[in-house]
């Protein structure tokens, strides 16, 4: 009998794979597709498994299991009134305060980013915004429209709706200054406008239940001319290009001021001001901004805040608080 033998070492040229890595997958493809399947009729749209890296300053983090992107505010109220009891909701403005972790955020990232969300309208020493619109674009309105105030604003990284939530400000003012109102959708898809005293807006937070969208904010401004405008905001922008690091991929200040205290001056007392972890380090230009350098995790960018809050802890008793909004899972 004729016997043939097979060459000696011998691979498959493909592993197969385990049933249970197979059922996880099939599993997993399945749970998305539901959840797509389970969400209202828009007219807006729905993005599967949306890489939620290029919508963040970081460049960092895992994938939105869905994005929905609502065509305007009526859209967004019937989404709201019709979801699924108990779906996970995270808004997502213009990502410059924000670190997404690397696995992800599961449920619905709602991006208002439809033109409808970024229009803008004149009142009367007022001015309403889409809270869509960035922070930067007003700079042009401002000018061609004659009204200031609102400057320092224009010069802070993100959109308007982030900048109401954490109470943003620099140069001796914050969005509670200039604030008149807001309009939100709630939980229930009812659509209203909120009073500046009833957001009880503080240093670097706000008072906001978890589902409440804001959709636009009415500010007050002061009449000025178009020279003194730009003045102004020349002249921020120089200093925050002097005092802070640019054209890098850094999320701003990553820890809040302790009251009568300078978190960057605790940085700096702990000896963390060069500290680095994989490929997450402390600005060289200030040691209050953590930067990806290229290929960082967002597991190395947390893991650094985390150790620079131990070591400032250790050295001198003062425990310091994330300014930078972690969400996802791990």
């Amino acid at each position: 009998m004729r016997r043939f033998v097979l060459p000696m070492p011998w691979k498959p040229k493909f592993k197969p794979e385990r049933p249970q890595n197979m059922f996880n997958r099939l599993f997993e493809k399945k749970h998305s597709d539901s959840l797509i399947d389970l969400l209202p009729g828009v007219r807006g749209r729905y993005k599967k498994d949306e890489p939620l890296k290029k919508y963040t300053w970081f460049a960092v983090g895992g994938p939105a299991e869905v994005m929905y992107i609502p065509a305007d505010i009526e859209d967004l109220a019937f989404f709201m009134s019709t979801r699924p009891h108990n779906l996970p909701i995270l808004v997502l403005g213009g990502g410059a305060n924000l670190l997404v972790r690397d696995g992800g955020v599961p449920g619905v990232v709602i991006k208002l980013a439809s033109p409808e969300f970024k229009k803008y309208s004149l009142g009367d020493h007022t001015i309403t915004c889409g809270c869509g619109m960035y922070n930067v674009d007003l700079q042009k309105i401002m000018i061609e429209n004659r009204i200031g105030g609102l400057e320092f604003l224009s010069t802070i990284p993100g959109t308007i709706g982030g900048s109401v939530k954490t109470n943003a400000g620099c140069y001796g003012r914050e969005v509670k200054d200039v604030i008149i109102s807001v309009r939100i959708v709630n939980g229930t898809g009812e659509i209203r406008d909120i009073p500046v005293n009833e957001l009880m807006l503080s240093y670097r937070s706000s008072f906001f239940p978890e589902d409440w969208i804001i959709t636009s904010i009415t500010f007050r401004t002061t009449p000025d001319t178009p020279e003194n405008i730009a003045r102004t905001i020349a002249e921020q922008k120089k200093k925050r290009l002097k005092s802070q690091p640019h054209n890098v991929k850094t999320a701003g200040s990553t820890f809040k001021n302790p009251e009568g205290l300078k978190a960057w001056q605790l940085i700096k007392k702990a000896g963390c001001d060069h500290l680095s972890i994989g490929k997450a380090k402390v600005s060289e230009v200030h040691c209050n901004f953590l930067v990806n350098t290229g290929g960082a995790s967002a597991r190395d960018i947390e893991t650094l805040g985390e150790e620079i809050i131990r070591r400032v802890r250790e050295q001198t008793s003062i425990t310091l608080e994330w300014e930078v909004k972690r969400v996802g899972v791990y």
